[in-house]
């Protein structure tokens, strides 16, 4: 077994072999400093392209590059924390398409929220409006690099280079809205 250990007379499992295989690589084990090992999975594409990115860069560019991430998901915490996610609302079979005014949809329901939506709203003006929707759709709604680039338009003449094309333009619009963002929040 991977990662099996007996800890306190409990015996406790790290990640199948099929779950590590699935990963692709993409995970980190760390030590809690009691003799357990700690998997950490790398599953959203933002934490995917980071980890690929510090691999190759010179520890100049790692300070860059983890200024970027850090911003990017400070963003990601605002959108969360604005209550901008699609709502999970019941199924009212009975009232499909029936509107509830006390809900106040669409706006914010605590002062948090406010603080978090104008946060949102500076960012996304700092950004600018198309780079705004690459990050939104990479960072918040964990789309691969590729299909935010092609929800963005960047399409090459070639049909078979335009996902590759797609994915490189994408990433140089998170990769600067990172810095811009990191520049703006006063990461550092």
């Amino acid at each position: 077994m991977i990662g099996a250990q007996v800890k306190n007379n409990r015996r406790t499992d790290g990640p199948t072999a099929e779950r590590l295989l699935k990963a692709q690589g993409g995970y980190s084990i760390g030590d809690d400093k009691q003799g357990t090992r700690i998997y950490h999975f790398h599953d959203a594409p933002l934490e995917r392209l980071y980890s690929r990115l510090v691999k190759r860069a010179s520890s100049y560019q790692e300070q860059q590059i983890r200024k970027e991430y850090i911003a990017l998901q400070k963003f990601k915490n605002h959108w969360a924390a604005a209550g901008l996610q699609a709502p999970l609302g019941s199924a009212d079979l009975g009232r499909i398409f029936a509107s509830d005014p006390t809900s106040m949809s669409g706006m914010a329901k605590t002062e948090r929220q406010a603080y978090h939506r104008t946060q949102f709203r500076a960012a996304v003006q700092e950004m600018g409006l198309v780079s705004s929707l690459i990050v939104q759709n990479f960072v918040c709604y964990e789309y691969s690099i590729e299909e935010s680039g092609l929800l963005a338009g960047f399409k090459s003449r070639s049909p078979e280079r335009s996902r590759r094309y797609a994915g490189e333009m994408a990433e140089r619009r998170v990769r600067d809205s990172g810095d811009k963002l990191s520049s703006l929040w006063g990461v550092g």
